[in-house]
């Protein structure tokens, strides 16, 4: 750490630190400036007591037995979402820059929020990422997710375990996909580990993704991790998309 210390006035001045998204100085590497930060919009309450959805100020009440139409249709596996932000302009370029502009620095300021939004959970709890096919991610050369994780699992209690779930085949690009053909699209391509099983039984995970979109593949990861015998799964991501920006096709 002391010899970070001693080297990061050399990185800024070779590489000045800028915001990622508008190109502003900043004082440090890894963040956003106040303007870019003001543009993310954080989830509020009133929520649904069961997946943290924002209900709008029109349900007029923060009562814990609130839940949103689509849980009540589908009660869902998991045990709660933790999104730092909504899905807009800002949070998509945000994302971006980090998944495919390369810019990793940006885990450790995306991840901190991420872990922010969680709070306090009781107990011990393992930290597993959305897994990348070994394609993918030979491509990319990174999995933002497990950089996500990483970060997360910094906090005491909990543990990374970042090869607790394998994609057991390619799937297609599922960007405008809608739900129903995510859903078919990632059937039976993510399983637990078979050498990670004897540490899931019993054990509370918390699931890690950049962008949780019509929730089919966190729901395929949830799946297979109390099918290993996981006690709780929670969902931290990023960024969530809203049900009513999806196609439903």
């Amino acid at each position: 750490m002391a010899a970070l210390a001693v080297l990061t006035p050399l990185v800024d001045l070779v590489f000045p630190p800028r915001c990622p998204l508008c190109g502003d100085a900043l004082g440090e590497q890894g963040g956003l400036c106040l303007a870019c930060w003001s543009r993310l919009v954080i989830p509020g309450e009133p929520a649904c007591s069961r997946c943290q959805r924002p209900l709008g100020e029109a349900v007029g009440s923060n009562d814990e037995s609130l839940t949103c139409a689509p849980c009540l249709a589908a009660p869902p596996r998991h045990d709660g979402i933790a999104a730092a932000t909504l899905y807009t302009p800002a949070s998509r370029d945000l994302v971006l820059a980090f998944k495919h502009g390369r810019r990793v620095g940006l885990a450790k300021p995306l991840g901190r929020q991420m872990a922010a939004r969680l709070a306090a959970l009781d107990g011990e709890w393992l930290v597993a990422p959305v897994p990348l096919h070994r394609w993918r991610l030979w491509r990319r050369g990174f999995n933002q997710s497990a950089l996500l994780a990483r970060e997360i699992a910094r906090a005491p209690g909990r543990t990374l375990l970042v090869d607790a779930l394998v994609r057991t085949r390619a799937t297609p690009t599922l960007g405008g996909l809608g739900r129903n053909e995510r859903a078919r699209a990632l059937r039976g391509s993510i399983a637990v580990s078979p050498a990670r099983k004897p540490r899931l039984a019993g054990a509370n995970v918390i699931l890690v993704d950049d962008v949780m979109t019509s929730g089919a593949t966190s729901d395929a990861c949830v799946r297979a991790l109390l099918r290993a015998g996981a006690a709780r799964v929670r969902i931290a991501c990023f960024a969530r998309v809203l049900d009513e920006a999806l196609p439903h096709a």
